[in-house]
């Protein structure tokens, strides 16, 4: 377990401060809040791609404001965010990053198309 942990750090870049981290029967997790909801996004964005498509872009980039905005009025010292707030501002994000990359997935099949509609 302590390897899928610190592999998880790695691939979520996360800080995993203790004070920002949520903790389940006295173990802490191995990524604060809201890494912790982004990847919670992954899996609801891969769900919501399989049952209803992917969202526009311009969606995804509207989806990434909660979390942006938290985080850097947090950084500025605006205000100290909460985890739950960091929880439900990054599982939008994670959600956004799924579809995302399907969408890139989707605009390098069909510039695929195209070179190959040149050559053919």
């Amino acid at each position: 377990m302590a390897s899928v942990s610190r592999y998880l750090r790695i691939f979520c870049g996360c800080h995993c401060r203790a004070d920002r981290s949520f903790f389940f029967k006295g173990r802490q997790f191995p990524v604060c809040a809201r890494c912790t909801g982004v990847l919670a996004g992954y899996v609801l964005g891969i769900v919501w791609a399989v049952l209803f498509g992917r969202w526009h872009i311009l969606i995804c980039l509207a989806a990434c404001l909660p979390a942006l905005i938290d985080g850097i009025g947090q950084q500025r010292k605006k205000w100290e965010s909460t985890n739950l707030r960091r929880l439900f501002t990054g599982i939008p994000m994670g959600m956004a990053t799924v579809s995302v990359f399907i969408n890139l997935h989707f605009f390098y099949l069909w510039q695929a198309r195209k070179i190959l509609n040149l050559l053919s």
